[in-house]
This record gives structure tokens, sequence and C-alpha cells, in this order.
């Protein structure tokens, strides 16, 4: 397999300490970019990014909040100061929503689960793109949307308008940002084998391998989504591979989508 897709490439991936976040960040790092690892855990970041290789500089973990501005604009700050600029961007920080329905769903609960999921997007597009048009060689941003941003599910009204506006708006900025040879894409995950899949189920005494088989049984090939097969979409879209794709939408959900 290639080792140098991504040779020379600086990147940003916010979640990066864990599931799909931390896949992401350790298939590009392999692939030959430098990758800050953002995420609201500091210290699992940090791990991460020893992990990846802080110390030769191919890694630096920053803790984030990716619904404050403040925090976005100080970890686009440290990324360009570390890496130099930004030529990849990843959102993929997110956070579920168990089971609720809308009379029972608080506003507050509301204001997290988009805050996290979609406003936190455009937070990270507002104050990454100047550095892209700066450089004058174009970018590449991978949203990480959900198959329920596009076939919605019962009682996660909330995250499915929160995956349903990272689609919207990445297709949006595709064609605002084409001119400066900026490409932005979505990858909308199926259910997939990560430590947030607990938290779209109610509490219960069903063990996780239990629940595990619900969600799968609901995916035509049979199986859940595993973070390397995010990876790679992921990869796929950041890279000079899809130098000609932008405001394209990848499933990769076993076919529950279709």
């Amino acid at each position: 397999m290639r080792t140098d897709i991504l040779k020379g490439q600086r990147a940003i991936v916010t979640g990066g300490a864990s599931g799909i976040g931390r896949a992401i960040a350790g298939l590009f790092r392999e692939q030959g970019a430098t990758v800050v690892v953002a995420d609201l855990n500091g210290e699992a970041a940090a791990q991460a990014a020893r992990e990846l290789g802080a110390e030769q500089g191919h890694a630096k973990a920053v803790q984030v909040d990716v619904a404050n501005e403040a925090s976005i604009k100080a970890m686009v700050d440290a990324a360009v100061q570390h890496m130099g600029g930004v030529d990849v961007l990843v959102n993929c920080a997110g956070v579920p929503q168990v089971y609720t329905v809308i009379e029972d769903l608080l506003e507050a609960q509301w204001d997290r689960i988009v805050g996290v999921n979609s406003k936190s997007v455009f937070l990270a597009c507002k104050h990454v793109v100047p550095h892209m048009k700066a450089q004058g060689s174009g970018g590449a941003i991978v949203n990480i949307g959900s198959i329920v941003g596009v076939r919605p599910k019962a009682g996660q009204n909330a995250y499915c308008a929160s995956k349903a506006a990272t689609i919207a708006l990445s297709q949006s900025l595709a064609v605002e940002l084409a001119p400066a040879q900026i490409r932005v894409n979505v990858v909308n995950p199926g259910a997939a084998e990560t430590p947030m899949l607990a938290g779209f189920v109610p509490p219960s005494d069903k063990p996780l391998d239990e629940v595990k088989k619900t969600f799968a049984s609901n995916i035509p090939l049979g199986s859940l989504i595993q973070p390397e097969d995010i990876a790679e979409a992921a990869l796929y879209l950041a890279s000079s591979l899809s130098r000609r794709v932008t405001g394209a939408v990848f499933n990769v959900d076993g076919g529950r989508g279709v």
C-alpha cells in the first residue's frame, strides 16, 4: 500500500482523539501528513498526538470546544503556528442523541447537539478558509455527516437536523470555494463501532454486544461500519486522488441509506 498519499500535507482533525477521528488522524499520519489532533478531551488528544509522532513534530494536540468560536480560532492559530498553514480540514467532532420525542427535547439539548455537530463546521471553515485562500494552493475540507442526514430516524430529531445542516452547508461551500480550488465533501457514516454508538440508545441492562447486533441488523451488508472504513473515504477526499471531486456526499453505511 502507498504511504505517501498525503506527503507534505498539513491537516487538522477535530474529534481526533477517539473513534472515527482517531482513525482518520492515524491514517493521515501514515500517509505522510502532519496532523493536529483537536479534541475537547485534551489529555486524550495529547496521548493520540504522542502516538502519532509529536516528539518529531509530526503531530500536535490542541484542546478545543468546537462549538465556541474563540476556541476554534485558537485551534486554527495553534495549527498554523505549528505547521505553517493548513491544507486539509476534517470536521469529525460530534455528539450523539439518545432517542427523544420532540415534546421532551430540551432547548439546551438541541443547542448542544446542533452546536457540536454543525455550528462547529461553520466555525472551523470560517477560520481555516482564509489561510487556505492565502496559501493560493487550494485545499480540502472533509465534513463527517451521517446517513441519518439523508435518511432520518424517529427520535433523533436534533441529530438528524444537525447532520442535514452539515451536508447542506458543505455543498454550499463547495460551490462558493471552488474558484479558490478548495474542495468540500461529506462522508456519511452508518452505525459505526465506536464509543459514541452507545450514546444513541437509552441506558438498559442489555449487553453492548446485543446493542451492536441490533444496529447491525439494519445494515444490508450485515455488520457495523469500522472507523477505518470512514478514514479511508476521508483519505480519498482529502487527497489529490479526488482532485475533481467537490460537493460529493459519500455514504459509507453498508447500504442502509438505499
